[in-house]
């Protein structure tokens, strides 16, 4: 009886010193900005900034760098046929569906050095912890780099089952189609019906990420925990009135389309700024015809917009904007009317446990966080269909991003991997 007492009171001091072990991990802030460094030769542009986009050669070299770390960290590495990368990491328990964490290593064109690759170094520096300190998880885990998400998500899209054959031909900043740079990086379009997964494949799913806005380093804050990211919906808005010479057509007489468009993007702006919220509208891109210094505008063409974490308060902002461009039709005598010009991303919630891991492994590491959406859209929204997910954001030095100046500095990447590996212990635990 003794012997059993002695045995379970070593047991459970064995336990207590393992737990306790696991919450004083920490990872190699200094091995990620290597790291960081060495990923950014590929693609380097002469002003610093970042050339890599999805499919190019300097694409392709960059997998093939990160690759080689992952096989280096022991991971069973595998390309899907959507070009994703995968590194599995057996658990204890093989009936356990795996825990997810990662994001993208391409870039826009002329980008920075920081959005994608802070979350996909430290993902594997969690994993190289977790090596070097003899720990193994109770679930699997996958150290997921998407492909292309800088092109539309379209890796983790696939892993959903929401990339078309029409989106396939699409083509990319690479030159390339997006079923050929599948095929560049190792996948295989046609059978991207076998990456998808179903609902409860992955336990949850994590990703650290730049803010890529100016929000926690105004406010001093170390860590966001977003609540969610937001949908987008874009649209093309047409105006159309009559061309005419604009040296003989009196004023009183034009219907100026140029003039209707533009009373139409203060409409816009007052109507978003109008409601409470963090929604947000834009008209970014503007196309006049003919074009010319003599000739009154004709035709414009807008590219409308919206942002919210609301389907419904989305449409329902362009139902009003709506509302306002026929007024402004009507008193200008030309005509206003609509297209949706993409399919739209639909918002995205992240999981509340997930939230409140994170929040509690900011508290223990003694760093001060905030709630906050996400503005930009990330693999996790598409993730977010199939599974819980979280996302962790560290701050953008001036709020800058898909820019050569995007930096975020070496101590908040070591905030957010340390964020991110207490998460991951915390959710590998229930």
């Amino acid at each position: 009886m003794k012997n059993t007492l002695l045995i379970c009171l070593m047991l459970a001091s064995s336990v207590a010193l393992a737990q306790q072990n696991t919450s004083n991990l920490k990872i190699n802030q200094q091995r990620i900005q290597i790291r960081l460094l060495e990923l950014s030769k590929f693609g380097q542009l002469p002003n610093g900034g970042i050339g890599r986009v999805a499919y190019s050669k300097a694409d392709q070299e960059g997998r093939t760098y990160f690759i080689g770390l992952m096989k280096k960290a022991k991971l069973d590495v595998t390309i899907d046929f959507a070009g994703n990368i995968i590194g599995r990491r057996k658990g204890k328990n093989p009936s356990l569906k795996p825990i997810g964490f990662g994001s993208h290593i391409d870039s826009v064109p002329n980008g920075g050095n920081y959005d994608g690759p802070v979350g996909s170094i430290s993902g594997l520096e969690l994993i190289e912890t977790l090596n070097e300190n003899n720990i193994v998880t109770e679930h699997p885990l996958e150290l997921i780099i998407f492909a292309n998400e800088e092109g539309g998500t379209v890796g983790s899209g696939a892993m959903i089952g929401k990339i078309t054959p029409d989106a396939l031909k699409s083509v990319t900043q690479s030159g390339l189609t997006i079923a050929d740079g599948i095929r560049a990086i190792g996948g295989n379009p046609d059978s991207l019906s076998k990456v998808v997964r179903k609902k409860g494949d992955l336990t949850a799913f994590i990703e650290l990420h730049i803010e890529q806005g100016g929000i926690l380093m105004t406010e001093n804050q170390q860590i966001g925990v977003v609540e969610g990211i937001v949908g987008i919906e874009h649209w093309d808005a047409t105006v159309d009135g009559v061309p005419n010479h604009a040296g003989t057509t009196p004023m009183a007489m034009r219907r100026d389309a140029l003039l209707a468009a533009a009373k139409l993007i203060v409409a816009l702006n007052e109507v978003i700024t109008s409601h409470e919220g963090k929604q947000v509208g834009t008209i970014g891109k503007i196309a006049a015809e003919p074009g010319a210094y003599n000739v009154i505008p004709g035709k414009v063409v807008l590219g409308v917009e919206i942002r919210d974490l609301s389907h419904d308060k989305i449409w329902s902002l362009f139902h009003e904007v709506e509302a306002k461009a026929q007024a402004i039709a009507k008193a200008s005598e030309t005509t206003i009317t609509f297209k949706q010009s993409s399919i739209g991303v639909t918002p995205a919630l992240t999981a509340k446990p997930i939230q409140d891991k994170i929040i509690s492994a900011a508290k223990t590491l003694g760093f001060t966080y905030r709630y906050m959406q996400s503005g930009a859209g990330h693999d996790s929204q598409e993730i977010a269909q199939i599974a819980p997910v979280g996302m962790i954001f560290i701050p953008s030095v001036g709020g800058i991003s898909h820019s050569p100046k995007e930096f975020s500095k070496g101590v908040d990447i070591g905030n957010g991997a340390n964020v991110l590996l207490q998460t991951l212990l915390s959710i590998d635990q229930k």
